[in-house]
């Protein structure tokens, strides 16, 4: 194996490693997929560009969600130098300074509505309803074969004025429409 492949491999499991070990488990805990999820969250952060500046970055949860308390011990740290909020909304007016946005598949109902709401704002959209990506939506984190996996929707990206990188777009179970 050359050393570009040995290079390219070892930067792959770096971001596969990043995506998980961000969890907070004590030695011996079973992780949960709502860890799993929290901790995907977190870290699609550190692997999308947003346009602008900013001192602190907002993950905003959408509706009846479950993933609150797996997020809160991520409150105040850092991701690329800005300190992490995480809020509730359930309103358009309360998405103005969201920079990530979750929508549980709880809320399926409401998806539709909800991505017009942050049509064209620089705001990624995740959700863990399998149809998300179809739907509209930026990343859907699904379930295959007992694993959770996640999947892209360039264009939905494109529109956001955001890019992922990509690292993370090579770990990606699969990315659809058209990446810049």
């Amino acid at each position: 194996m050359s050393f570009g492949k040995i290079n390219r491999l070892a930067r792959r499991i770096a971001l596969a490693t990043a995506l998980v070990l961000a969890i907070p488990t004590s030695f011996g805990e079973v992780t949960t997929e709502a860890q799993l999820k929290a901790a995907y969250l977190v870290n699609f952060l550190k692997y999308v560009e947003f346009p602008g500046t900013r001192s602190t970055i907002n993950l905003c949860l959408f509706g009846r969600d479950s993933l609150g308390p797996y997020l809160a011990s991520y409150e105040g740290r850092q991701i690329g130098g800005r300190e992490l909020h995480i809020r509730k909304v359930s309103s358009p007016e309360q998405l103005v300074d969201c920079q990530e946005l979750f929508i549980p598949d709880t809320e399926e109902a409401r998806v539709a509505a909800v991505l017009r709401w942050v049509d064209k704002q620089a705001i990624l959209t995740v959700s863990d309803s399998e149809t998300f990506t179809r739907d509209g939506g930026a990343i859907a984190l699904i379930r295959i074969d007992g694993r959770l996996q996640f999947e892209i929707n360039a264009e939905a990206l494109n529109r956001a004025n955001l890019k992922a990188s990509s690292q993370m777009l090579r770990l990606a179970r699969q990315v659809t429409g058209a990446v810049r």
